[in-house]
């Protein structure tokens, strides 16, 4: 099957090329606002009958080159197209960011350490940061249509990148790893060595708090400098949040390596179980991004030969491991200590839950073997 990631790549162009890169991201997204207009109008999403339409105008009033007009109009027609298959009803698209789609080989290049694209002038060659990078240019990866986006000042090249890999087969499995997600351990593991292993989430649980006393600090003064840093202030934590997910799902993959299952809860309605917690816990427990978590672990795994499957959550944190015995009284949520009440089998609480679905992992191997 084939596996995509997208990889976001620092570009650092001189006064002259930003001021350039500023010009053409300008014009592209006005010439895509134009082309917009055109389609909400005539609800025409026809590239040959749009280019009839709109070529000249690109070309002539926005000074697009030839490629860029052509870039444009499929832009436009592919956000219509998803706002269309995404079920939403027919309104105008505007864009407002500044951005820049680009072909490889045709708008875009990349060859040690420079970024090479079109821009109103002509051809530029930008420096880059492909460093950790080289793996994708050993023949295998095929490159997409990047996206050139300006992000607080700062220029990045999002670049999608497609491999074919093989799957594991069910049957090949050899170990079967259960994740459990919290907030105090971020990821507790328990594998089929009987072996756990649990990531501290107390320092990530703190800068959190702190992140979230800062949002609320600027959200009191309603001023626009406090807006524009509260903008910026959750895009940080978003990266950060990225960075920490991206972190712990390489290090899980490379800790248990190819062949192995890694059993994850299904995170369907997580909101909604969440948002029952105490008011001044909720920003800690809805906010995380465990499903991205999930995304992250699935794509590694797979391309180091693994898998990964979700399960349902349902009585992982109230079912003795040891005796099966169900009970929600099992679980002392304020001491995270497990405690069965029929055979008294106790331990940290995230460590039974990571057990349970390690468990549910086996089930899941053992009903595949069977429908052989």
């Amino acid at each position: 099957m084939q596996i995509t990631i997208t990889a976001k790549i620092q570009i650092k162009p001189t006064k002259e090329q930003i001021d350039l890169l500023n010009e053409t991201v300008s014009a592209y997204k006005q010439g895509s606002n134009h082309v917009s207009g055109v389609v909400f109008e005539s609800k025409n999403l026809n590239q040959v009958s749009l280019h009839k339409l709109t070529y000249e105008i690109l070309r002539t009033r926005y000074d697009l080159r030839s490629q860029m007009a052509q870039s444009v109009m499929k832009t436009v027609i592919a956000k219509y197209k998803t706002n269309k298959s995404n079920g939403h009803n027919w309104s105008l698209v505007m864009f407002k960011k500044p951005e820049y789609d680009l072909v490889w080989n045709r708008d875009y290049s990349l060859f040690k350490g420079l970024f090479s694209l079109n821009t109103l002038q002509g051809r530029v060659k930008v420096p880059c940061e492909t460093k950790g990078m080289e793996s994708y240019f050993d023949g295998d990866w095929s490159f997409g249509t990047a996206k050139l986006v300006n992000k607080h000042g700062k220029w990045f090249l999002h670049i999608p990148m497609t491999k074919e890999v093989e799957v594991t087969s069910d049957r090949d499995i050899k170990q079967v790893v259960g994740i459990d997600l919290g907030i105090n351990f971020v990821a507790t593991t328990y594998d089929s060595q009987g072996h756990t292993n649990f990531f501290d989430g107390r320092l990530i649980k703190h800068k959190r708090v702190k992140y979230k006393y800062l949002r609320k600090q600027l959200q009191m003064k309603q001023t626009p400098s406090s807006r524009k840093r509260l903008k910026a202030l959750g895009s940080r934590e978003n990266r950060w949040m990225a960075d920490v997910n991206h972190t712990i799902s390489k290090a899980l993959v490379n800790r248990y390596g190819s062949r192995t299952l890694f059993v994850v809860e299904d995170l369907t309605g997580i909101r909604n179980a969440t948002e029952k917690v105490k008011v001044n816990d909720r920003y800690i427990s809805v906010s995380w991004s465990f499903l991205q978590f999930r995304q992250m672990l699935a794509y590694k795994a797979l391309m180091n030969g693994a898998k990964v499957v979700a399960v349902n959550p349902k009585y992982t944190s109230q079912t003795c491991p040891k005796c099966g015995h169900t009970e929600k009284a099992n679980r002392n949520k304020k001491k995270h200590i497990f405690c069965c009440k029929t055979c008294t089998y106790t331990s940290n609480d995230d460590r039974i839950g990571a057990m349970n679905l390690q468990r549910k992992g086996i089930e899941y191997i053992v009903e595949v073997a069977e429908g052989a």
